[in-house]
């Protein structure tokens, strides 16, 4: 009998649809991490918001196409009417390994900025 090394979580979103989290493949990690080097160029939080919304849906698009739009390289507009702020942090936790919503990352990174 396999063994599975990760865990998944279903996630009902705003839609009233559910989808099964687990962590992203390799070759989507890849893609996930491109994606989410745009906050490095993020001047605004606007900008650093669609870097999240673009990562979010990126982790979905092989369960719900429908919310990326491959030639745009983006999400689409229906993903935006499907998420919320906290679903959008679980899914990056979950699918990506990223912790935006960790108080001790919060802390930390208001520190760097001097903002304490």
């Amino acid at each position: 009998m396999a063994t599975t090394v990760y865990s998944t979580e279903e996630v009902e979103l705003q839609d009233g649809t559910t989808v099964t989290l687990k962590p992203l493949t390799i070759k989507n990690l890849r893609k996930f991490m491109k994606v989410m080097e745009g906050f490095a160029e993020a001047e605004t939080e606007d900008d650093g918001l669609e870097v999240m919304i673009d990562s979010a849906a990126l982790c979905l698009k092989v369960q719900r196409p429908e919310f990326w739009d491959d030639k745009n390289n983006k999400h689409a507009e229906a993903f935006e009417d499907a998420v919320d702020i906290p679903t959008i942090y679980k899914i990056l936790d979950i699918c990506g390994g990223i912790k935006l919503n960790d108080p001790n990352l919060l802390a930390a990174a208001q520190e760097a900025l001097g903002r304490n």
